[in-house]
C-alpha cells in the first residue's frame, strides 16, 4: 500500500474512489508499463482511443454498446491515473504529459457529447411532444464549452493550489505569464505541435487566473513580501482552510461526473448529463469558488496583519 501511495500527489486531494479503486488499478498497469519501458505519454494517447471508443459506443441506445462504453470510459480513466503514476514512479514527468493529459479529457468528452446528440436528437423533450434535435446539439455546446470548461479548470486549479502550500509536493502551479514567455522563446520552426499545444496551455492558465482573483492577489502579497517563499504557518494555516474544499473540487471532477454519465445512459435519458452539468454542478462548482475567494481575502489580510 506504501508503494501505491508514493505514486499519489497527495493524500489531502485523492479522492476515495481513486484511492480503492483507480489509484490501485492504474499501479498495476504503471508497474507493468515500466517493465514494458513505455513512455507515460503513450499511456496517455492510448487513454484518448479509449475514451473515443466510450463515447461511440454510448451512440448506441442498447445495453451492451452502453455497457462496453463504461467499460471503455472506466478502462480510459484508470490509464489516465496510470500515466502520472508511472510519471512518478519513473521521473519522466514532462510538460508535453501535463498539457496532454488535459486534452485526453476534452478529447473523451468531445465524443460523449457528440454521442448525446445523436442519441437525443429525434427523441422527444419529457412532457412534450418536441422533439430535441437542435435543441440538444446547443445545450451541449454551451455546456461543454461553458460549465464543463471551467468546472474542471477550476477543480483542477484549487487542487494544486492546495499541493502548491503542502511541503514536500511538486509545485504543478503554472503561471500564465510564464507559459506565455516560454511560448514567446520557442522557436516557429520544428515546433508547430508544441507551440499549438503551449497556446492552449497559455489559454488554460489564464483562464484560471482570471477565475481567482483574490488568490491572486495573495500570491502576488507572497512574492513581493516574502520573495515567493512561503512561511511555514502560513502554509499549515492555508492547509487547514484548504483541506474542507477539496470534497468540492473532488465533486466537480471526473469520478462524480461520470457516475452521472452511466446512469444518465444506462437508463436511455442522455440529456440529463448536460442539464445536471449547467445545474447542480455548476451551483456546487460556484459555491467552492465563493468559499475558496472568501478565504484567500481572510488569508491575505492575515498575512498582512501577522509577522510570520
Amino acid at each position: 500500500m506504501s508503494n501505491i501511495r508514493s505514486t499519489y500527489k497527495s493524500l489531502d486531494t485523492e479522492e476515495w474512489l481513486d484511492i480503492h479503486f483507480t489509484r490501485p488499478l492504474g499501479y498495476m498497469w504503471a508497474l507493468l508499463f515500466k517493465a514494458l519501458h513505455i513512455h507515460p505519454n503513450v499511456v496517455t494517447i492510448i487513454s484518448i482511443f479509449l475514451g473515443i471508443l466510450a463515447g461511440l459506443m454510448f451512440m448506441y441506445s442498447d445495453l451492451c454498446h452502453n455497457l462496453l462504453g463504461v467499460l471503455f470510459l472506466v478502462w480510459a480513466n484508470i490509464y489516465d491515473s496510470c500515466d502520472g503514476q508511472l510519471a512518478r514512479m519513473t521521473g519522466k514527468k514532462t510538460k508535453w504529459g501535463r498539457i496532454l493529459d488535459g486534452f485526453a479529457g476534452d478529447v473523451w468528452f468531445f465524443f460523449i457529447y457528440l454521442a448525446i446528440v445523436i442519441r437525443t436528437f429525434h427523441d422527444t423533450i419529457p412532457g412534450t411532444s418536441v422533439e430535441w434535435q437542435w435543441i440538444i446539439f446547443f445545450i451541449c455546446l454551451i455546456s461543454g464549452v461553458v460549465f464543463h470548461a471551467r468546472q474542471c479548470q477550476l477543480a483542477d486549479y484549487y487542487r494544486n493550489i492546495h499541493l502548491y502550500f503542502l511541503p514536500g509536493t511538486t509545485n504543478e502551479l503554472h503561471s500564465s505569464a510564464i507559459e506565455q514567455k516560454r511560448l514567446d522563446e520557442t522557436p516557429h520552426e520544428g515546433n508547430f505541435w508544441w507551440r499549438i499545444f503551449l497556446r492552449s496551455y497559455v489559454s488554460y492558465t489564464r483562464t484560471q487566473e482570471r477565475l481567482t482573483p483574490r488568490f491572486q492577489e495573495l500570491t502576488g502579497y507572497i512574492h513581493n513580501q516574502y520573495n515567493g517563499i512561503v512561511p511555514a504557518d502560513f502554509r499549515s494555516e492555508f492547509r487547514r482552510q484548504s483541506l474542507p474544499l477539496m470534497k468540492y473540487a473532488n465533486i466537480i471532477t471526473f469520478n462524480c461526473r461520470a457516475i452521472i454519465l452511466y446512469i444518465a445512459f444506462l437508463t436511455d435519458e442522455p440529456w440529463l448529463y448536460p442539464v445536471m452539468e449547467m445545474t447542480v454542478l455548476a451551483a456546487i462548482a460556484a459555491y467552492l469558488r465563493k468559499r475558496h475567494e472568501t478565504m484567500c481575502t481572510v488569508l491575505l489580510e492575515k498575512l498582512k496583519n501577522t509577522n510570520y
